[in-house]
């Protein structure tokens, strides 16, 4: 993750742990390069190491917005499920839903990063929810400061792959319009 600056853009620190993390046949390998056509539809497989018991906080970035060398809106927050039993996502709770890489034309690869950090407990956290309809909330969020809020403490695991416009990407941004 340093390669590609994930740290110190989004994180003081590596993960541990490696979440493996599948789009179809299709598995991200931190950093490969991957199209928003191939991830317009949420993961069909992620995996991290676990504690029996635990709870789960599952985020995914973009820093690299509007563009990796002027990210004035850094992150793009694209999807956030919390109090995650295991890896069992879908009895997590959704607080934002899963929009994928939306990366405008002409601005280059854009980094998308998940990451995973075990919860000190059940959590109830104060964010409003968003649909995969609505950019609200979306932009300026900061992963190091929402880990911070909660007590999250450092990523336990995370991947990432990068992507850049495609013709997919008007279809994501008129669906964003709500």
């Amino acid at each position: 993750m340093e390669v590609h600056g994930v740290v110190p853009d989004v994180i003081d620190v590596t993960p541990p742990s490696i979440a493996e993390i599948h789009y179809g046949s299709l598995k991200l390998e931190l950093g490969n390069v991957l199209t928003p056509t191939q991830v317009k539809d949420p993961p069909t497989y992620i995996s991290w190491p676990t504690e029996e018991g635990a709870l789960y906080t599952l985020l995914m970035t973009d820093p690299d917005a509007p563009t990796r060398s002027n990210a004035t809106f850094r992150e793009m927050l694209h999807w956030r499920v919390v109090n995650i039993p295991g890896t069992d996502i879908a009895n997590g709770d959704t607080l934002t839903e899963y929009v994928g890489s939306g990366a405008p034309q002409g601005t280059g690869l854009h980094r998308y990063i998940f990451l995973v950090y075990k919860q000190p407990g059940r959590v109830v956290f104060d964010v409003p929810r968003v649909s995969n309809r609505s950019r609200v909330g979306r932009r300026n969020f900061k992963a190091r400061q929402f880990a911070a809020e909660y007590n999250l403490g450092s990523a336990v695991a995370g991947n990432f792959y990068q992507a850049e416009y495609d013709d997919y990407v008007p279809k994501l941004h008129e669906q964003l319009k709500g």
